[in-house]
């Protein structure tokens, strides 16, 4: 299992020293989330700042951007750190798309196929020479002329992950793109009853084992240094839950435990304006479900007991505190064996 890192700052300023460290401390990666800050910029300063760390979007939001346009600004992060980076795309929802970005929407899982296809079509005529001519539902692409061709890469061309929560997402994740991204919001009942299903399905349309799809674990980690910053974490994975939860698209999710009723109390709650009222509808047994706790000393084994037995990859808090620095060190290998 890889151990991937998140950092506390997305203040660029801040993510070269952050990187650095990551990279220091033994981590595999970085991934980039994209909520108020752009995932590309903040790979590129990360990317340019260390040497042997992967770094990830996680995820970049695709339909506010071409195809063309994602997979420009991808080719050229993987040439300029010669193959560590690794394109993670997700759709956002309906009200983002059309109320945020101001993009129209269609059902996410068919275009999201298309989405991908089109980027290792046009990678493919970069990086082999083969003539542009992807036509699709939702994106068609067949012009490329030599002065707007970046040229092949000395590398392979960037992996490319598609974030997950439902099912139809899941399947065509498994079978149209490298790896499944799941969902920050998500449990284990849901991953093993819902999810993991669906990956066996989208690898057996794609002629490959399920076993051999990549899929990072997803989930809330809640760790720290000590049981002070632990706490603290759970009460920001606590806020995360009941936002994540007032989303009626996410609310399968909750159907598991049968808290649908509370997905539609946070859904009007959201609507009215009640953000900090709403972490109060999310019970401890509600945040167990959904976060693993603990020390970076102590929490190793429930890091395994949860994503053993699927995840290739993980991601937990970088330490801010040079005291905990041996004990992530041991974490991530415990996490290597």
């Amino acid at each position: 299992m890889k151990v991937y890192c998140d950092i506390a700052s997305y203040d660029l300023k801040n993510v070269p020293e952050l990187a650095k460290r990551a990279e220091e401390l033994g981590f595999d990666g970085i991934s980039f989330g994209e909520l108020a800050h752009d995932s590309f910029l903040l790979s590129t300063l990360a990317l340019e700042h260390t040497k042997r760390l992967k770094v990830a979007t996680g995820i970049a939001i695709a339909f506010a951007r071409s195809p063309m346009v994602c997979a420009y600004m991808a080719w050229d992060l993987q040439r300029m750190s010669d193959g560590r980076f690794e394109l993670g795309l997700g759709s956002q929802v309906k009200g983002h798309n059309e109320r945020r970005f101001s993009v129209n929407w269609s059902a996410p899982a068919p275009r999201l196929k298309e989405y991908v296809e089109s980027i290792k079509a046009i990678w493919d005529c970069w990086q082999n020479g083969t003539h542009l001519d992807y036509r699709g539902e939702h994106y068609g692409f067949t012009l490329m002329t030599p002065e707007f061709d970046p040229g092949p890469l000395e590398c392979a061309p960037p992996p490319v992950y598609i974030a997950a929560v439902g099912p139809g997402m899941t399947r065509v994740a498994a079978a149209s793109s490298d790896g499944v991204l799941l969902h920050t919001f998500n449990n284990k009942r849901y991953v093993d009853e819902i999810i993991l299903p669906q990956v066996s399905q989208g690898a057996n349309r794609s002629g490959i084992k399920s076993e051999e799809v990549f899929v990072s674990g997803g989930g809330m980690i809640a760790v720290g240094a000590s049981e002070e910053e632990v706490q603290s974490a759970r009460e920001v994975y606590r806020k995360r839950i009941s936002f994540y939860g007032s989303t009626r698209s996410y609310k399968t999710v909750m159907d598991m435990y049968e808290w649908g009723d509370t997905c539609l109390r946070l859904h009007e709650m959201s609507k009215e304006g009640k953000w900090d009222e709403m972490p109060n509808l999310i019970d401890d047994t509600m945040l167990d479900t959904f976060c693993v706790s603990g020390t970076y000393k102590n929490i190793g084994p429930s890091l395994k007991a949860r994503y053993g037995d699927y995840a290739s990859r993980i991601s937990i808090k970088l330490p801010s505190d040079e005291k905990a620095y041996s004990d992530v060190g041991d974490l991530i290998n415990y996490l290597h064996e």
